[in-house]
């Protein structure tokens, strides 16, 4: 008998509690939606915090193959492998939508959190949140159908468990994003974003923008 597949709720990044940059030597930078931050195989002496927008991670392949690993939205750290070691930037950052970003060299941020406990612990569950999303990514990925985890990277897009409206807005990501994301073909995630909008679990705006219902979780639930 087979065993059942485990149901991978999407984790809900934490509530809105902005860093405070207060004592810290920062520079801050702009970006436009498809202008990149950083490219793979740049310096890695910096660590970085979103601070308005969106951004997603890409890693490139010897063989040309391109994978999204993550998609940060504001409130989000990056570039924190900096801190054990990186000398190289191990993957892309590109902004989705138009971006503010703090930078904080690197000897900064290691001075920042010695001397600041406060600024220590939200650093810290920031990389523990992240640290149980790529465990879920894991097994999603190890047990569970593309169509599956197309639904819950959605629901992760789109702030699942936030107390907001039940409706929810996505930065704009083309299908070709989702599907590295997923890791399956474009034609499935079409074939998937189909099926979720006649089943009225997403919607197209007049301008192409995506809004998710919290009942596309059914599909993460479904055995």
């Amino acid at each position: 008998m087979s065993k059942k597949r485990p149901a991978v709720f999407p984790v809900p990044p934490p509530p809105a509690d902005p860093a405070d940059w207060t004592g810290v030597r920062t520079s801050r930078i702009a970006r436009a939606a498809e202008e990149t931050v950083f490219v793979q195989g740049d310096p890695a002496n910096s660590v970085m915090y979103v601070d308005d927008g969106a951004l997603r991670l890409s890693v490139l392949s010897h063989a040309g193959k391109e994978a999204v690993i993550a998609v940060l939205d504001a409130g989000s750290f990056f570039g924190e492998g900096s801190l054990a070691g990186q000398t190289r930037r191990i993957a892309t950052a590109t902004a989705m939508t138009p971006s503010r970003i703090v930078v904080i060299k690197k000897p900064e941020m290691v001075r920042q959190l010695h001397a600041r406990p406060r600024f220590a612990d939200h650093f810290l569950r920031h990389m523990l949140t992240r640290n149980i999303r790529i465990e879920e990514d894991l097994i999603d990925q190890l047990f569970n159908s593309s169509e599956k985890r197309l639904a819950r990277t959605l629901l992760r897009l789109a702030r699942f468990g936030q107390p907001v409206a039940s409706h929810r807005a996505l930065p704009r990501v083309s299908q070709e994003t989702l599907a590295e994301m997923v890791g399956t073909t474009r034609s499935r995630v079409n074939f998937f974003m189909n099926k979720f909008r006649k089943l009225g679990f997403v919607e197209y705006g007049y301008n192409g923008a995506l809004k998710v219902n919290n009942a596309l979780l059914s599909v993460v639930l479904r055995d």
